[in-house]
């Protein structure tokens, strides 16, 4: 948020003061739900959870939601929470058919806590799409120096399963970002998906994945298989 040692992390003073900031430049009174974003390694937390706390009951949240926490980080975190009266509301998570490290204990903890589940990069970064399946366009993710998506990370075992995924969506009558977001949305942990769609759109034919949300036994089988290969 700023330059400095406290511009970063879980600290008391960086929850509290970037909020406040933020809040600031909305022109809001309180946002909906505050996350924390990562554990900080520098900082206690104790001293996290209890800034976190403090903001809900200033009213400056209504919620508090962990976000890149793992199953054990979550579970401490959520068990201080609760001894202030304040249940965690939300997980927010890298999860997609590519990218499935919330399996299974980060999801096991979740419903055992009653926390929902809400995958971000759903489509691995424009990974389950038909964007990369001829090669990597000049203006493509991967095609930057810079993000999180690089052109070493498209391997031809990928796209071989991506190709694969591809057809069996086909076969659904959806397109591949449809069924993979159908497939984070057939898990009852998962409360929703974070859709980072770059045009309108983009946004709704993302949404076209509820039409077919549900799955046979064989396609569930066939995308294991696909993806275990």
């Amino acid at each position: 948020m700023w330059p400095g040692p406290y511009g970063n992390g879980g600290s008391r003073k960086y929850l509290m003061a970037s909020l406040d900031q933020s809040l600031k430049r909305m022109g809001l009174e309180y946002v909906d739900i505050f996350y924390s974003h990562r554990p900080d390694p520098n900082t206690p937390i104790e001293e996290t959870v209890g800034a976190l706390a403090d903001i809900v009951r200033q009213g400056k949240a209504l919620y508090v939601g962990l976000s890149n926490y793992d199953a054990e980080q979550t579970r401490t975190a959520v068990w201080l929470l609760e001894e202030y009266k304040i249940h965690c509301l939300i997980h927010q998570a890298r999860y997609s058919m590519l990218d499935r490290w919330v399996e299974p204990d980060l999801l096991l903890r979740l419903e055992d806590e009653e926390v929902g589940l809400i995958a971000f990069s759903p489509l691995a970064q424009g990974m389950l799409t038909d964007k990369y399946l001829q090669g990597i366009p000049k203006n493509s993710r991967a095609a930057k120096s810079t993000g999180y998506l690089q052109t070493n990370m498209i391997t031809e075992e990928i796209l071989s399963k991506v190709r694969q995924l591809n057809e069996l969506a086909q076969q659904r009558g959806q397109t591949l970002p449809e069924m993979a977001i159908a497939w984070l949305l057939k898990d009852k942990r998962v409360t929703s998906v974070l859709i980072g769609a770059s045009s309108v759109a983009q946004l709704k034919d993302n949404l076209k994945g509820l039409n077919n949300a549900s799955f046979t036994r064989e396609e569930l089988t066939k995308i294991e298989e696909i993806l275990n290969s």
